[in-house]
């Protein structure tokens, strides 16, 4: 089964996605197998992190923005303003794919762990993720 997912428009942070992820594993209604999500975008990546603490979420982007400054003054492909090259960076140090198995009809995440689509724009577009779910 191949699903697309669109995700609104979001600030820049992270930005759970587990329970859209999760609906459409149940709806496959697979035991076991695998759930591969891509993302069609450069400026925006995926990641599973600790979904329990807020503050874990808030460390990582910041330690990001930290990593990867805006207003570099060697970045020239800045047309769409000061975030441009910087979402871009990010997303090649990040993922735009996952894989996680599927077991007992559910995604085998961790008990902390959760899905989040990262956005890496102050004020992302609508994102396109797309869902493979297969035995």
């Amino acid at each position: 089964m191949v699903k697309e997912l669109v995700l609104p428009g979001g600030h820049q942070g992270l930005h759970e996605i587990t329970h859209q992820v999760a609906t459409l594993v149940a709806e496959a209604g697979h035991e076991e197998g695998l759930c591969t999500l891509f993302l069609q975008h450069t400026s925006a990546s995926l990641t599973i992190q600790e979904n329990a603490d807020p503050s874990a979420r808030r460390d990582l982007e910041s330690w990001l923005k930290r990593l990867v400054p805006e207003h570099d003054p060697l970045f020239t492909h800045t047309h769409e303003g000061p975030d441009d090259m910087p979402s871009h960076i990010k997303t090649a140090l990040t993922a735009t794919s996952l894989s996680i198995p599927i077991l007992n009809g559910r995604l085998a995440l961790g008990t902390w762990q959760g899905i989040y689509l990262w956005e890496h724009r102050h004020h992302g577009g609508r994102r396109r993720l797309i869902v493979h779910i297969g035995e």
